[in-house]
């Protein structure tokens, strides 16, 4: 298996077009204040960034989502700018976390993270308050597969009303010949469809789909563990899936969605050469990243409610998860 690094390199190469394009581009737009000499080190620096994933930094959401490694540096960066939310457990409704958004990335769409907050919410009102892990790994499916999710989501109304009922789904490599069944005429059937028939029809779909999806066995694994399910407990059940965030390689692990080492050592340098100086330490502006959580002041919103689902058996109260 192929680490997170190595799959994001992989990314980076095959779309190598469109970041040379990108590069001459930024070049012409700088052409003016670009010496002669300096346009090696133009190239070398923008290539650079392309690797650490931070070209993507307050441009234009068109660019942003343009390649997979684009959405996963985007992803990473909005995790290490704003994983401090998490930290002193805040919770904020959809609207605090599209500001967050747009503070990366000026004109991202409204919708995304409407539909991000759908994924957490389901049928609660779209004012409720959510916690940072909660709202990042349901943000992370959208926002990464969110051609493919556009796709399922008609599949799944396709299925809901029957209107690929009585036909047979072409066997592939991986599934063998299913007849669906017409849909329930009882008005007491359960919600959702099929687990399996829901299953073949996402393998069909991925046989002949060009943009990113999860990896079928994760998507098989995740629908095999209720005879039936809806779209949302699917989609729940995607962002919860611990193989499909490493698939994708932008997020650390839930357990370690606090850590990042690496910037924590850089802080700790700060607060040291804060506590070296001969200034009182009152004089000192830099805060502690231990500090205790300060209560922010908000409206009473709705307290969330979790409805009982087939299809994700958790328990976790989005407004209680990371305290």
């Amino acid at each position: 298996n192929c680490s997170p690094e190595t799959v994001a390199e992989t990314s980076s190469q095959r779309h190598v077009l469109t970041y040379m394009e990108d590069a001459l581009t930024q070049l012409l737009e700088n052409k003016e204040e670009m010496e002669q000499g300096n346009i090696p080190r133009f190239f070398s620096e923008y290539f650079a960034s392309v690797s650490r994933g931070t070209h993507v930094l307050f441009r234009e959401f068109d660019f942003v989502q343009t390649t997979p490694h684009n959405r996963a540096s985007f992803l990473r960066l909005f995790w290490k700018c704003f994983r401090t939310i998490a930290k002193n457990g805040d919770l904020l409704t959809v609207t605090g976390y599209h500001s967050l958004l747009q503070m990366l990335c000026p004109d991202f769409p409204l919708d995304l993270t409407q539909k991000a907050a759908r994924i957490v919410l389901m049928d609660d009102a779209m004012d409720c308050l959510m916690s940072f892990s909660d709202f990042i790994y349901a943000f992370q499916i959208q926002f990464y597969y969110a051609e493919f999710l556009d796709s399922v989501a008609a599949l799944y109304q396709d299925l809901l009303t029957g209107k690929n009922a009585n036909t047979v789904i072409v066997p592939t490599s991986r599934s063998a010949t299913l007849r669906q069944r017409p849909p329930s005429s009882d008005s007491s059937a359960p919600d959702g469809v099929e687990a399996l028939q829901f299953q073949q029809s996402l393998e069909s779909l991925c046989d002949k789909y060009k943009h990113s999806y999860p990896p079928i066995p994760l998507l098989a694994e995740v629908l095999s563990s209720a005879p039936r399910i809806t779209f949302y407990g699917f989609l729940m059940a995607l962002s919860k899936h611990p193989g499909i965030n490493l698939n994708i390689g932008a997020l650390p692990s839930k357990s370690d969605l606090l850590v990042d080492e690496a910037m924590d050592k850089e802080l700790d340098k700060i607060q040291l050469l804060c506590l070296s100086v001969s200034q009182p330490l009152s004089a000192c502006t830099i805060p502690s990243r231990d500090l205790a959580r300060v209560a922010s002041p908000r409206k009473n919103l709705p307290a969330r409610r979790r409805p009982d689902l087939e299809s994700d058996g958790s328990t976790e109260e989005t407004d209680s998860s990371e305290n």
